[in-house]
């Protein structure tokens, strides 16, 4: 398949045509830099239009069009010469040095500077006059003089590149982070909701229930009770997360976050709402840090949240075990087995929000039924949350 040919650039076109409209002019009022040569009068047209054509490489083709500009520029001496053909040559150089290769811009000022020494040193030996270093300085205006400038500017461009390069990679990279913060406190915001109010919400739940099921004034007033305490206390904790989010200034204190000490506070509700809870807490909860706290108690919560739902008849216990400086244990049974009475829907999150808060400590989460000692089945909820790193991924309420 024929491939097409790459085009001049427009500005290597208005280049070419402005050199040789210079040289023309310069021609037309006899203004040459060379006298008595071999070849006088309009032989220095040639090396113009021949020069000026090469212009139109100088892009595309550089090295070819900085080799042939040389033999161009050296047959222009055989003439009067033209100074638009040595300066259209100056860019050619220039040209080569910054849209050639690597390997070409590398070497070409170094030739051309070892160029420019030995026609100096040349020059001085045959002719033994200081006036030959003006031959050296001339070679180097025209040819390491460009060449070097091409190096810098292309230097210039290459760095600048990589620089734009460097800026977007880090722009990339900040609004990936940006992008994980969002989603991790989204994670975050949904396991705070969730186990601040399905607590409330399954009981309400479950009580509505038993009070449209049974015909009891007593019954009936006792569950419009609970299902009002549940809603107030659920309503209270929906306004304060509502606040916090709403909030930007920055003035509005944060919330306290729940503690080991609130789960007599937790267990108490939760009898409340119907469920027989035994806790037992061993060692001590002074000087634990508050994100192990924090998933100590919405561990303990979501697990009776869960029983609340789906245990049948029974006692739940629950225990927090703190052992010494390594970890905290926490260990939270209910009865497995068909459940008579009202249940409420389940999706399945809580599990989810317990192994996360655990991960996020780096500990160890497990959940599922097991045999117990009197030969029935418990669901037991275990995690293990260390104190060594726990700010590793910490949250706070």
């Amino acid at each position: 398949m024929h491939l097409p040919q790459p085009r001049p650039h427009r500005d290597d076109v208005r280049i070419a045509v402005v050199g040789l409209l210079g040289g023309l002019a310069l021609w037309g009022i006899g203004l040459g830099m060379n006298a008595g040569r071999l070849l006088h009068g309009s032989w220095l047209l040639i090396p113009l239009v021949l020069m000026s054509a090469l212009e139109l490489l100088r892009r595309i083709r550089p090295r070819f069009a900085v080799v042939a500009g040389t033999l161009v520029l050296v047959a222009d001496q055989f003439t009067q010469g033209s100074l638009a053909t040595v300066l259209m040559f100056t860019d050619l150089m220039y040209a080569a040095a910054l849209y050639g290769t690597p390997t070409m811009a590398r070497r070409l000022p170094v030739s051309t500077g070892l160029v420019t020494v030995a026609a100096t040193l040349g020059f001085l030996a045959w002719w033994r006059e200081p006036e030959a270093v003006l031959v050296g300085v001339a070679t180097g205006l025209v040819a390491f003089g460009p060449a070097a400038t091409g190096v810098l500017v292309r230097n210039h461009r290459d760095r600048a590149a990589e620089e734009r390069l460097r800026a977007e990679q880090t722009a990339l990279l900040a609004e990936m982070d940006r992008a994980q913060a969002v989603v991790a406190e989204r994670a975050r915001m949904a396991r705070e909701l969730h186990d601040m109010v399905a607590n409330h919400l399954s009981a309400i739940a479950i009580h509505s229930t038993a009070a449209l099921s049974i015909d009891e004034p007593a019954t009936t007033r006792t569950a419009l009770e609970t299902i009002r305490e549940n809603s107030v206390d659920g309503l209270a904790e929906m306004r304060r997360l509502i606040g916090i989010l709403r909030d930007s200034s920055g003035d509005t204190e944060p919330a306290a976050a729940p503690t080991l000490d609130g789960l007599g506070a937790l267990v108490e509700q939760a009898r409340t709402n119907g469920l027989d809870v035994a806790l037992t807490l061993t060692g001590s909860t002074g000087g634990l840090p508050a994100p192990v706290e924090l998933a100590a108690y919405r561990i303990v919560q979501e697990s009776l949240t869960n029983a609340l739902k789906h245990a049948s008849t029974g006692q739940v216990t629950a225990v927090v075990e703190r052992r010494g400086d390594e970890r905290v244990e926490v260990c939270v049974s209910s009865p497995y087995g068909d459940r008579d009475g009202p249940r409420a829907p389940g999706s399945g999150a809580g599990l989810v929000g317990m192994r996360e808060r655990t991960a996020l400590l780096g500990g160890a989460f497990e959940a599922g039924p097991e045999g117990s000692p009197d030969g029935g089945e418990v669901w037991r909820v275990r995690a293990v949350l260390p104190l060594e790193n726990p700010a590793h991924g910490g949250e706070s309420a």
